[in-house]
């Protein structure tokens, strides 16, 4: 059985169509890439995937549960996480407490031990601030943990949102852009990293990107997608020399 599923996935937008007859099977630890041209309908699949938007036909499928219609925290609580296009950090918190914010779901004190700070709460803080610190260290982000997100340089801002999204638990990771603004040096390092998180976590990704040499570079399969339909799927080397590809991309 598939990790992620969606049979015939789609979503119209009044009498516009921005997604139809979407049908994709990931499976666990497999590194995917979704791409096509600026408007073709990549994010608008991510917002179905995470919940942000419910589609108008099709299902989603993951660890065999249809997830339609859950709210985007319990598909996070089901094992699906993600980044935004545009970084959305907490910028005024600091980055460590930006990953801790990510353990909420996990966390069993009660209001009232909260309100009163008892032992239980106390106890569950100090342990969820040394996982998030595990994971900065992870990131070589540990020297900056006290430092306020919006501080930080663009490339370690996209790196903290990362470690975000992984200290949630995921068993899917959702990557929209995530070298949007690199330059060469900072994109060539977020390949190491991405390939070290899918071995370290043992988790699948999927992720979106312009950047060619990224997702050619990384990505075991690609599908590629035009006027929000697949047009193409296969590996780095058939997609390079597929016609519909190119014509989707340079004009037919």
């Amino acid at each position: 059985m598939a990790l992620l599923e969606t049979k015939d996935l789609g979503i119209a937008f009044g009498g516009l169509r921005a997604v139809g007859d979407f049908n994709i099977k990931i499976d666990e630890k497999e590194l995917v890439g979704l791409i096509g041209p600026n408007g073709a309908g990549k994010t608008t699949v991510f917002n179905l995937l995470t919940g942000v938007y419910l589609p108008t036909e099709g299902a989603i499928y993951f660890n065999g549960e249809n997830i339609v219609g859950k709210k985007p925290f319990e598909i996070v609580e089901k094992g699906i996480t993600r980044t935004f296009q545009n970084i959305r950090l907490f910028k005024d918190l600091s980055v460590l407490e930006n990953v801790k914010i990510a353990f909420h779901h996990k966390m069993k004190y009660s209001i009232a031990a909260g309100i009163f700070r008892l032992n239980a709460y106390w106890k569950e803080e100090k342990e969820i601030e040394e996982k998030a610190m595990e994971l900065l260290k992870l990131f070589d982000m540990q020297d900056a943990a006290y430092t306020t997100a919006k501080n930080l340089p663009y490339g370690q801002q996209r790196k903290l949102e990362i470690a975000r999204a992984l200290a949630a638990d995921p068993k899917l990771l959702l990557l929209d852009e995530p070298a949007a603004g690199m330059n060469p040096q900072e994109t060539k390092e977020l390949m190491e990293t991405i390939h070290f998180i899918r071995d370290k976590f043992k988790i699948a990704i999927l992720l979106i990107e312009h950047d060619m040499s990224l997702v050619m570079g990384i990505c075991e399969r690609i599908i590629v997608i035009d006027y929000g339909m697949i047009i193409a799927t296969g590996t780095p080397e058939e997609i390079k020399r597929n016609k519909k590809v190119i014509g989707a991309y340079l004009g037919e």
